[in-house]
This record gives structure tokens, sequence and C-alpha cells, in this order.
């Protein structure tokens, strides 16, 4: 997929755990029923790659619905686009010791500053995190599973919705946009 101003690395949050099942043929349909076009999707965690049509916040919102709609369960989307993306991969504060241990958790809209700031913070044990912008970087000290900051803890705490992707999942998404 050749990157072009439409683009956009679409990504869903928590699809295919905890019994919120969405197939990703199903997902690729659905964009493309919204009139989304180059579509494709990276592994079965709710990543999708496409140009939707018009304004991109009108189409996240759409895909929100229509998952709704058709799966009963709400879930959040969010969308960069792949300079976006490789500005926040770009911009990750921490040594990265492991790609999988490395997170850029996008945020559904900047959280306040006094929450980021009280959210920074916070003692998770050895995880660390900063807000950037619109972008929560995290390095977990043990992995994303044993750890104490949790999609619902970080939600709480900064006061917006989001989901992560470990870095080697960034990077692979920005691959397959830029190459």
């Amino acid at each position: 997929m050749s990157e072009s101003s439409t683009t956009r690395i679409v990504l869903i949050r928590a699809v295919n755990v905890g019994g919120a099942k969405l197939p990703m043929a199903e997902l690729r349909e659905i964009a493309t029923e919204l009139g989304a076009t180059d579509v494709s999707t990276y592994i079965a965690s709710g990543n999708l790659l496409c140009s939707p049509p018009g304004d991109p916040a009108e189409f996240d919102r759409a895909l929100e619905h229509e998952i709704e709609k058709r799966y009963g369960f709400f879930r959040e989307v969010v969308s960069r686009t792949p300079a976006e993306v490789r500005a926040a991969l770009d911009a990750h504060p921490f040594e990265v010791v492991d790609d999988k241990y490395s997170y850029v958790y996008f945020l559904v809209a900047e959280p306040d500053a006094d929450k980021a700031a009280a959210f920074e913070g916070k003692d998770f044990g050895g995880d660390i995190k900063r807000v950037i912008g619109s972008d929560l970087h995290i390095r977990y000290a043990e992995g994303a599973g044993r750890s104490k900051l949790t999609a619902p803890a970080i939600a709480r705490g900064l006061g917006v919705q989001g989901t992560g992707r470990n870095l080697r999942t960034v990077r692979k998404l920005l691959d397959l946009t830029e190459g």
C-alpha cells in the first residue's frame, strides 16, 4: 500500500480478546461497505489499513457504530496517518530493550495536561510511561500481561480511552503503509 494523504492506520480497541470477537475478514468487509478503499488488515487484533472516504473522524465513528450494531459491543476506533504513527514512534522517549515491552498507546484525544501529569506521577511498579500529545508511551518491566498499567487504569487516569500496540506491531503497520 503506498502512502497517500488519505491512507490511515485504523486501530480498534480490545477486539478478539475477552469474548469481543471481530473476524478480520468481516472488518475488511465493513470498512469496504463504509466506502474505504485499499483495505487490508494485519493480525487479528484490530489493525486496519485503508483509505477512508471523506473525513477520517466520521469514518472512525461510523466504524464504531457498525461494529456495535453487528456484534453487540462498543469499541473505540483510533486512526492516524502513517506520518503521525511514524512521529509517535520517533518520539518514543524510552530506551527500547525489547519491542514487545515498549508500546505506543494511541489515545482518542489529547488528555488534559493536569490529568496527564498526575498519571505520569503514579507508580506502576517498574513500568514507565509518558504522555506526548495524544499518545501514551509505555515501557513495561515484565510485559503488558503482568502489569497493573491496564486499559481501565489508563482510561481512568487520563480520562480518555485508547488502544496500545507494541513497537513491533507499530513498525510493521508502518512498513505496510510505507512500503
